[in-house]
């Protein structure tokens, strides 16, 4: 037992230093992890009060609803890390495989280091508003403590085994291109109920919460929930239960990481198609020089690279759903509901001029090398910029159309069309700045949806969220006119969005230039 406890706090000393490590003597990623353990705090408190809230519903209600919670912290604890794979060094076994440790002392010390964080401690500190929720009487306080604990390993223990069972596919190309069509099908499933009430599709929601309680009743999160509520000797079952199938799956959890140390990583071999083709179908139109050359690296990268294609994708499935939503059942509001969803696909595309160099990683040398004033930064800039707009720019003029068209008033995508274009233009100004001031490492070799290199993930956000409200705030100006009333004031949209990317541009390569070597080591580190 003793031995087994030393390895537990080995690993998780041994995450702590990794965290801590990637913090050192960098001022963006401290920040970063700052801004991230208070949005951990926010989500501890949030859900612990929410959950605490619904013991002021009907017992019966309250019953569904917490089960329906526990369920829903389960397949986040499932979803969540598939999508963060790489960033966190103790979700791959093949990082610990030459460790002399046998299969039992390493998931162990995988499972502690899985518990050790901030985002884990929130959980379970959400998932104990249920206790609030649920327990009446001292039996159900009593059982509620162990139900909370079980539920969370349940959590962790699911979580280890599907992220093992699947790590020799993420480790590929074409896993991580399987996963991003994967999660956007969760995303619009999740929408779906969403979608069909403001269709007009309605129903009972007392009713359909009962189904659905009825469905999770049997489910381990369904049974920690119960116990909680029912308390004495049917509690004690129901968690004996939820007890051997945490068992269960632990075991099963052995068994994969036992094959995924023995199993040959697959993302080193060769196979697969490989397209011979360099071509890009819009060459003999790119101007010739150092600006044609970078469009046509960048359209490569949006056409072949799995970061690059899932980058596209959830900007336009995001905004798919926005629009969708925003249509009421009698149709559209008025123009804001074609406006607003334009230019939120405006800044989603623009988004990924937030972090322009991080997609280049180690290669980016090649580029600095031939970088001899900051107008040769600035003339990269203006590459990236331009292939974004080949894409971006039809593509806002179709979605403002299909939202004009469901709200009921296609004359609504004049306005809309070029106020999305010049949103799109404030966001590339914007996150041109972005990109010298806060840059991070793209991973080369995990997950798609992997936003950074471990221990730069609060920055990555951090960076995300800044670009977002910088833009709102500077599109401001070309946006609320319209929105009051004043359509003409659309016309300006286009020459306003082409300056704030030219300002930005120039600012930021004059920035980027003094910081070539810091922007090189911010890209480069290793994943």
């Amino acid at each position: 037992m003793a031995r087994v406890a030393g390895m537990t706090w080995l690993f998780v000393r041994l995450k702590l230093s990794l965290v801590r490590g990637g913090l050192r003597g960098e001022t963006g990623k401290q920040v970063g992890f700052i801004f991230s353990l208070g949005i951990a705090f926010l989500a501890a408190v949030a859900g612990f009060g929410l959950l605490s809230l619904i013991r002021f519903a009907p017992s019966d209600v309250a019953l569904d609803l917490v089960s329906a919670a526990f369920a829903v912290f389960a397949v986040g604890w499932i979803v969540v890390p598939l999508t963060a794979f790489g960033l966190d060094e103790t979700l791959d076994p093949a990082r610990l495989a030459l460790f002399p440790l046998t299969t039992r002392q390493l998931a162990t010390g995988m499972l502690a280091a899985s518990a050790a964080g901030p985002w884990p401690i929130a959980s379970l500190a959400a998932l104990s508003g249920g206790v609030v929720a649920l327990a009446h009487g001292p039996g159900g306080v009593l059982l509620g403590v162990p139900a909370v604990v079980l539920q969370f390993a349940f959590c962790l223990t699911v979580s280890r085994l599907v992220t093992t069972a699947l790590s020799g596919v993420l480790r590929t190309r074409r896993g991580r291109d399987l996963l991003a069509v994967a999660a956007i099908f969760v995303v619009l499933l999740v929408q779906v109920p969403n979608l069909l009430i403001n269709r007009g599709l309605s129903g009972d929601p007392t009713r359909i919460l009962a189904s659905v309680g009825e469905v999770l009743r049997w489910t381990p999160p369904g049974l920690a929930a119960h116990a909680i509520a029912d308390g004495g000797l049917a509690g004690v079952a129901e968690l004996i239960v939820v007890a051997v199938a945490v068992v269960v799956l632990g075991w099963l959890w052995i068994a994969a990481l036992r094959y995924a140390l023995v199993r040959p990583d697959s993302s080193s071999q060769g196979g697969g198609s490989v397209r011979r083709s360099g071509r890009v179908p819009l060459g003999r139109f790119l101007p010739d020089g150092m600006l044609g050359a970078v469009v046509a690296k960048e359209l490569k990268y949006a056409a072949r690279e799995p970061r690059g294609r899932v980058n596209w994708i959830t900007a336009l499935v995001v905004t798919l759903i926005i629009t969708l939503s925003m249509q009421g059942r009698d149709g559209g509001a008025g123009p804001g509901s074609v406006i607003w969803p334009a230019c939120l696909a405006a800044v989603m595309i623009g988004l990924q001029a937030a972090n322009s160099f991080g997609i280049d990683g180690r290669s980016l040398w090649m580029n600095a090398v031939a970088f001899s004033t900051p107008r040769d930064v600035r003339t990269d800039l203006a590459g990236r910029h331009l292939s974004m707009a080949v894409i971006g720019v039809p593509l806002l003029a179709l979605v403002s159309v299909i939202a004009a068209l469901l709200a009921g008033d296609a004359v609504w995508a004049l306005a809309a069309v070029p106020i999305a274009w010049g949103v799109l233009g404030v966001a590339m100004g914007v996150g041109a700045l972005t990109s010298v001031t806060a840059p991070y490492t793209y991973p080369d070799r995990l997950n798609a949806f992997s936003g950074a290199a471990p221990g730069q993930g609060g920055q990555a956000f951090a960076a995300t969220f800044a670009t977002m409200l910088v833009t709102g705030v500077v599109a401001l100006p070309v946006v609320l006119p319209v929105l009051f009333g004043l359509t003409w004031w659309a016309v300006l949209a286009v020459p306003y969005g082409v300056a704030a990317a030219w300002a930005g541009r120039r600012i930021a390569a004059g920035v980027g230039f003094a910081r070539l070597p810091e922007l090189l080591a911010a890209v480069s580190r290793p994943t």
